[in-house]
């Protein structure tokens, strides 16, 4: 498999907000029915079916497994990514689900607060040496964990910032809004490139509250309060909020960014179409492949309150309706190893979850040529509300973002979500 169906797996369909799950919530309450047959089976259900990397990095660890022990045996069913939210909201409403599946960590709350998920006992020593940011978690129970993260850094070439006078900026010392807006203006001075910089507006699904929402956090806003999670007032629609939403429409109407970026961004500056490029560490293999170590992955501008990237990937859980929980969670037990860890990060090209995993992974161990990516995950990433509403949280945001961008007024643009979030949150009652 290429590295490129890999980029487009990622970005694309990253983290793809589970939309139907909102519905798949009003069925909140227990399940009998199993999956498992009486002979220890037990099916595991992943999203993977179009990825042979992934896909391969797990079937190994069921291999493993099914070799390990003879009282259990897991057996994979591969679905489509676009097709697997569906084929999951379905199987929930039928209380027909598998005994393990994967999913989209933001969407976690949602699963277990609707009592689809069941809560993965006996961990807690093992999954504290993982990144916060894989471990889905709701209302002080962990219910999955992932392999891997990504990280979202600004790519460029270090003969294009030296040739504009521009800083590079380090983890310690990154740009702050002024300078990070005077180098955009600068590079667009010089007419060299068609984009300054290329935020690939071209994605589509929950890549806009992943990418865009940590950009309005930088300024001091958020999706909701995140204090008890009933409402957006304040913080989406109040003067941190109207200030990132102003600058964020700046970007276009100052000639810095596409209003909307070609059907891949990373092309487009390997192409040279663009000279810096907002994008995930999933950009990595080709961009070095093409500029070697003239690439430079920098962090994300402190637009105010210290530089934010999304956090957060697929993850793996247990469903309440197995038959055999105990089975289920020698599984994940088994599982989660370091070695594990390891194999699934490195045949994807991402973060591995734990240190121990990154050693193991080579560029990610200390000093490696991918070690700043797990330095910024540390050190930068915030996970999306933990509430059970943020399916709709981020249907509403994506819509909000996309309306901004084209011209709508942002505080008429997100005084409207607000309202409409606040009121979901209060006719489903999802509070902590």
């Amino acid at each position: 498999m290429t590295h490129t169906s890999t980029t487009k797996r990622v970005a694309v369909g990253l983290l793809a907000a589970a939309l139907p799950l909102t519905m798949a919530a009003c069925g909140k309450g227990g399940s009998s029915s199993s999956d498992a047959s009486g002979g220890g089976e037990l099916t595991m259900w992943t999203h993977n079916a179009g990825n042979k990397a992934e896909l391969g990095a797990i079937t190994a660890i069921v291999n493993d497994y099914n070799a390990s022990q003879s009282k259990y045996k897991v057996k994979i069913q591969a679905f489509p990514q676009d097709s697997y939210n569906q084929s999951v909201v379905a199987a929930a409403a039928s209380k027909k689900l598998p005994c393990i599946l994967d999913i989209d960590g933001p969407n976690v709350p949602n699963w277990a607060w609707a009592g689809y998920l069941a809560p993965l006992e006996g961990l807690d020593d093992t999954l504290s040496k993982y990144l916060p940011t894989v471990l889905g978690k709701y209302d002080n129970k962990t219910y999955s964990y992932g392999y891997y993260d990504v990280a979202l850094v600004m790519v460029t070439r270090k003969t294009i910032l030296d040739k504009y006078g521009i800083r590079i900026p380090t983890a310690d010392q990154p740009w702050t809004k002024d300078e990070f807006d005077a180098a955009l203006k600068k590079i667009k001075a010089s007419g060299d490139f068609q984009n300054p910089l290329d935020i690939a507006t071209s994605f589509t699904g929950e890549w806009w509250p992943y990418a865009y929402s940590p950009m309005l956090q930088s300024f001091g806003g958020d999706l909701i309060d995140r204090k008890e999670y009933k409402s957006a007032e304040g913080v989406l629609n109040g003067p941190q909020a109207v200030a990132w939403a102003t600058w964020f429409r700046s970007l276009v109407t100052d000639g810095l960014v596409p209003l909307k970026s070609g059907a891949d961004p990373a092309k487009d500056f390997i192409n040279g179409k663009s000279a810096m490029l907002y994008n995930g560490t999933w950009t990595a293999v080709d961009t070095r492949k093409a500029f070697g170590k003239d690439t430079l992955f920098l962090p994300p501008p402190d637009l105010g309150n210290g530089p934010k990237i999304g956090g957060g990937s697929w993850q793996w859980g247990i469903s309440q309706n197995c038959s055999d929980q105990a089975g289920a969670l020698d599984y994940m037990k088994f599982a989660a190893q370091d070695k594990y860890v390891a194999s699934v990060a490195r045949d994807t090209n991402n973060i591995p979850a734990t240190d121990a995993a990154a050693a193991q992974v080579k560029g990610y161990e200390e000093g490696g040529e991918n070690r700043i990516f797990l330095d910024y995950a540390k050190k930068f990433a915030v996970l999306r509300p933990v509430t059970p509403g943020y399916p709709f949280i981020a249907t509403e945001f994506t819509k909000t973002a996309q309306d901004i961008l084209n011209g709508a007024d942002p505080k008429q643009a997100l005084d409207s979500a607000v309202k409409n979030i606040d009121a979901n949150q209060k006719s489903n009652g999802y509070f902590q």
